[in-house]
């Protein structure tokens, strides 16, 4: 079976649509190749082939079939998240087979734990009534394009009442400000900035994690017994950068409100000036 080219994500060689992952296994539980592609988001195609260079060991063989275990599942989602962050097939190739095998779950862990920690969040489905309601304005089809467009919200297919919310606590929130006065479009639009501006503080940060905490444990092997101390270091770092981040913004946002009320105060006490002196 010909192994897949460098940088081939978990699609197959072939561009064959991919099957959906099950639950998670038990720990003794076993499955034949179809399963375990099936489970690890792959082809068989695919699978084969990572067999074929090596990236899992051989099954359990039983007559002509061959069983798989945790074990091979885990390596294998292990080089598709690698793929799916952008390495090539041979960089990730040097990488998995030059770690212990006892290293590819704590690598997981590792990995899930540093990309987007908090993204698990469950979209909601909201009428189109409803949005406007939360945010005291009538029904806007271009406001929802807005959301559509920033990837806050998405169209419900065939049902033009209805609005996916992708970002409901980020939606919920920017209606209540509009609902207070603040102009929709205008709220809208500090979206990308906030995102911009709040990735590349993340970025920093998990950049400091990786440095002083994850790296020196990827150097050494990814040693079993150190896993549990830095898993749990980072998965601690991660709410607290999250309340530094909220503290210091509340801060620059008080400072703001300061300012904007000084500036105001003196344009209105330069007008009253202006007048007296013309009379």
């Amino acid at each position: 079976m010909p192994a897949p080219e460098d940088g081939t994500g978990p699609a197959d060689v072939d561009g064959s649509p991919l099957t959906a992952a099950s639950e998670a296994p038990g720990p003794d539980e076993e499955y034949t190749v179809d399963e375990l592609a099936a489970r690890a988001n792959m082809t068989v195609r695919n699978v084969r082939a990572y067999a074929a260079r090596g990236l899992i060991d051989p099954p359990r063989l039983e007559g002509r079939t061959g069983y798989y275990h945790r074990g091979h599942l885990q390596r294998l989602q292990l080089v598709r998240d690698l793929l799916d962050r952008g390495y090539t097939l041979a960089a990730v190739e040097k990488a998995v087979l030059s770690s212990p095998a006892t290293a590819t779950a704590t690598a997981l862990d590792l990995l899930h734990l540093l990309d987007e920690p908090w993204s698990d969040v469950e979209p909601e489905l909201m009428s189109r009534d409803a949005l406007a309601a939360l945010a005291h304005v009538d029904r806007d089809d271009a406001l929802i394009d807005a959301l559509v467009e920033f990837g806050l919200a998405a169209w419900v297919e065939d049902d033009h009442e209805s609005v996916r919310l992708i970002q409901p606590a980020i939606v919920r929130n920017g209606a209540a400000a509009v609902a207070l006065g603040l102009p929709a479009n205008d709220i809208i639009a500090l979206f990308p900035l906030m995102q911009q501006n709040l990735r590349a503080i993340a970025d920093a940060f998990v950049s400091n994690a990786v440095a002083a905490i994850a790296q020196p444990f990827i150097d050494h092997g990814l040693p079993a017994d150190e896993a549990p101390e830095v898993l749990g270091a980072i998965e601690k770092l991660l709410p607290v950068a999250s309340q530094v981040t909220y503290a210091m913004f509340r801060h620059a946002l008080a400072e703001a409100i300061d300012a904007e009320i000084g500036t105001q105060l003196d344009e209105v006490g330069l007008r009253g000036r202006e007048r007296r002196t013309r009379h």
